[in-house]
């Protein structure tokens, strides 16, 4: 039985990976959190919920006594200068916490979304902590995009938000780049997929890979539209843009993907949805959704990942 800590553990991403850890039921879990916990926290015998000030370190440190594993999911965007992580890992290392995940469970390349920007801040200071040698051990959780995304506006998890792609499985249709259909492709991973790995990753006795890649199922954009048609039953309609279009601002399709999460304020969906629409195109070009390490699969063979068209097919079944 170790202590695990959850920054931002109150966050839908968050609640799904504490579903799997609670059901081994040898865990002691503190959740981070900035403010009192909502209605909808999970009640647990072994959680227990601990408000904090990313912005103290002290405070980090005294609740990090005791914890053997952090867990972050601070939401980055939300974090400029990456001040909340870089304080948790110094209040890690003071802790004498041993594993750390920082908020990453997405994709390797972070430079071309740049809602992802902070990882690479992040990825560098624990770099740097462990220059001279190595004082905490971490590892890049990496599955890239969730493919319960794909059954939006459906929710297919307890708790994760649906979040709708440019491939809008429930209206047929898409938006795409010119000519990148067989060449640009993503890395899909079920949420719940993604929260088993960490569970059992936090009870692996060897010592974690830097990047720990999680890698479900593989499939090009014009694999997607294929998916989606024969799911869905008729042909999309596809809109196509240029990364010129996106370069010069000039996005401008019929319709985008509204982006209603938690994190993004909602006088602000608006100009965000617009705005990540031409991020993730520009994303998807540069393979920044293509998860090229699979350590997790690797070092954890037995584990067998839910087969994306089966997921779909069943969780469509019957919409109209």
């Amino acid at each position: 039985m170790v202590k695990i800590a959850i920054a931002g553990g109150t966050g839908n991403v968050a609640r799904e990976i504490l579903e799997p850890l609670l059901s081994k039921n040898k865990h002691k879990l503190v959740i981070l959190t900035r403010t009192d916990p909502s209605p909808e926290a999970i009640v647990h015998p072994d959680i227990t919920y601990v408000k904090v000030d990313y912005k103290d370190k002290a405070s980090l440190t005294n609740a990090l006594r005791g914890v053997h594993t952090v867990l972050s999911f601070v939401v980055v965007v939300l974090d400029p200068g990456s001040i909340a992580q870089k304080n948790l890992i110094d209040a890690s290392i003071e802790a004498g916490v041993k594993r750390f995940a920082p908020s990453e469970w997405a994709s390797p390349k972070v430079k071309e979304v740049p809602w992802y920007a902070e990882k690479e801040t992040v990825r560098e200071y624990l770099r740097e902590v462990n220059r001279e040698k190595k004082v905490l051990e971490y590892c890049l959780f990496q599955g890239g995009v969730f493919s319960n995304y794909l059954a939006s506006p459906h929710k297919t998890a307890k708790h994760l938000v649906p979040v709708m792609l440019p491939f809008d499985f429930q209206n047929r249709r898409a938006i795409v780049l010119e000519g990148h259909n067989d060449i640009d492709g993503l890395t899909f991973t079920k949420v719940q997929d993604v929260a088993n790995i960490v569970a059992e990753a936090v009870d692996y006795e060897g010592e974690w890979p830097l990047v720990g890649g999680i890698r479900g199922n593989y499939l090009t954009v014009g694999q997607i539209l294929a998916l989606g048609e024969k799911i869905r039953g008729k042909p999309f309609a596809v809109e196509t843009i240029t990364l010129e279009d996106i370069e010069s601002g000039n996005v401008n399709t019929s319709w985008y993907p509204v982006l209603e999460h938690p994190s993004i304020p909602k006088e602000e969906i608006e100009s965000f949805s617009k705005m990540a629409l031409g991020g993730t195109l520009k994303g998807i070009a540069h393979a920044a959704y293509t998860v090229t390490s699979d350590e997790w699969n690797k070092l954890l063979p037995w584990y067998k990942f839910t087969d994306i068209e089966e997921f779909l097919s069943e969780a469509w079944a019957g919409k109209p």
